[in-house]
């Protein structure tokens, strides 16, 4: 995001499991939301309203979001109710939009009719694979011709589209993972959202994994993985808005397996970092030293990686580095540097040059 611009917010409104026509293997919307009760219209006008009480609240730069099921498969009186107390706000200049999740095939003509009278404006849907074998392993009832179709009729209604893709799902690997991003980029959504699989209790997953059928991947794999994907999807246009589950306590306490971590699109970032960094330094002081990495201010804790591990393997490989921030390092661009050795930038501070 660059300077100056106003950082986009949800106002999200949980549905879990309603409307869901299938009990995906990995899915228990409960722990992920943390929700178990089936929010009402009122609790649709409490949520907006204590967000639009909230200090620094851009209501203009918003959307009230209704995640955690399938929007748009649940009972259309419940759906249309939930719909007519969120277009309020709408209606009064209050939120910018709506943004629903739901299924591929739960996408039609008259469905986004619907939506689009009721101020929706982004559609996101679970794609989660592009290879029909895994989503018939995972249970997920639908096929990668729903999510080309859908894609296809929301676009051509003149919705924001977003897509959600899993890595480590039951039955895939990484060469899948890579091929579901190539077949979703394909498709040009505005969003993409990654989510490495965690197995959490009460799932399919889980006794799969404890039978020994299904080895989910660890965060640190599945990191190395999203890092790529996040910068494929960055390369293409397209904008990730999420990688890896938010943290919470119910994900927290109702896992048992797979790539979860609390902090982990930073641990993407910190990959991503690492590889720009060591390659200038390997290009340009491949002898090894001491050196000052500037980056955007705000990056300074994804240049140093979780824990400092990116300056720790510098260290190990023969580079001293201390990042600092440097207001003119990035603009619009993403993951900016300027390596400096510190004999060189000792000599600029004796010139009187300095840093912010």
């Amino acid at each position: 995001m660059s300077r100056g611009a106003k950082r986009h917010s949800n106002i999200s409104i949980f549905i879990p499991h309603n409307g869901c026509p299938h009990q995906c293997a990995f899915c228990n919307q409960r722990t992920i939301s943390g929700a178990a009760a089936q929010p009402s219209a009122d609790d649709v006008r409490a949520a907006v309203n204590t967000a639009l009480a909230s200090r620094g609240f851009d209501g203009d730069n918003a959307e009230i979001a209704f995640f955690g099921g399938s929007f748009t498969a649940i009972d259309r009186n419940y759906m249309l109710e939930l719909l007519e107390a969120a277009y309020e706000f709408i209606r009064a200049g209050k939120v910018a939009g709506i943004r629903i999740s739901t299924r591929p095939d739960a996408i039609d003509g008259e469905i986004l009719e619907i939506l689009k009278k009721y101020g929706v404006t982004s559609i996101e849907l679970g794609a989660q694979s592009m290879r029909d074998e895994v989503l018939e392993m995972n249970r997920r009832g639908h096929t990668a011709f729903d999510v080309v179709n859908a894609s296809t009729l929301i676009k051509k209604y003149g919705f924001s589209l977003g897509l959600q893709m899993m890595t480590g799902l039951y039955g895939d690997d990484d060469d899948g993972a890579w091929y579901t991003a190539r077949r979703l980029a394909s498709l040009k959504p505005d969003t993409v959202r990654i989510y490495p699989t965690v197995v959490l209790e009460g799932t399919e997953l889980a006794d799969k994994m404890r039978s020994g059928e299904y080895n989910p991947q660890g965060y640190e794999d599945a990191a190395e993985l999203c890092a790529g994907l996040l910068e494929f999807f960055e390369q293409e246009g397209i904008n990730v808005i999420k990688s890896g589950l938010h943290a919470s306590e119910g994900v927290e306490g109702g896992m048992v397996g797979g790539a979860y971590h609390p902090a982990f699109r930073e641990l993407c970032e910190g990959i991503l970092y690492y590889g720009i960094i060591r390659e200038q330094l390997e290009r340009e002081y491949p002898d090894g030293g001491d050196f000052i990495v500037y980056v955007p201010v705000g990056d300074i804790s994804k240049a140093a990686g979780q824990k400092k591990r990116n300056i720790l393997r510098f260290a190990e490989e023969g580079w001293h580095v201390t990042i600092k921030g440097d207001d003119g390092i990035g603009g619009n661009e993403r993951r900016k540097c300027k390596i400096e050795p510190v004999h060189q930038q000792d000599s600029q501070a004796q010139s009187g040059s300095h840093r912010h």
